[in-house]
């Protein structure tokens, strides 16, 4: 995985959780479990990624208003996605990927069925 590649990045932490996988939609990686998106990427050179790499998120309005209103810099309110509470993650300038692993797995926990839940919950 190349240091500069948001999405080689965002890709891996996406599919290290329980039977996460990758899906083309739009033109661009989208991240589901059990066909149930959680994720999506937006690359800078497409219209969705405004000229900058980012991530597309699933949250609640409350956390998205929260994240966006704390570090408008870090976070923005999505087209199409937002009103439904997904966050927006901008992974150029130094993304911090720990809080964007936290927020993923939110957003799987958000969207996977309980019985996959409990292996995420399991040790390892």
């Amino acid at each position: 995985m190349a240091a500069g590649d948001p999405l080689a990045r965002l890709r891996a932490l996406c599919l290290a959780l329980p039977e996460a996988h990758e899906v083309v939609a739009w033109g661009e990686p989208t991240f589901r479990v059990r066909d149930r998106m959680f994720c999506t990427y937006a690359a800078a050179d497409n219209h969705h990624g405004a000229g900058r790499p980012a991530a597309w998120i699933k949250a609640t309005p409350a956390n998205q208003a929260l994240m966006v209103a704390d570090a408008p810099d870090r976070y923005f309110v999505p087209p199409y996605v937002g009103k439904s509470g997904w966050v927006g993650v901008w992974l150029d300038r130094r993304p911090r990927w720990r809080d964007v692993g936290g927020l993923l797995e939110d957003a799987y926990r958000r969207t996977a069925p309980k019985k996959l839940l409990a292996a995420l919950d399991r040790p390892a």
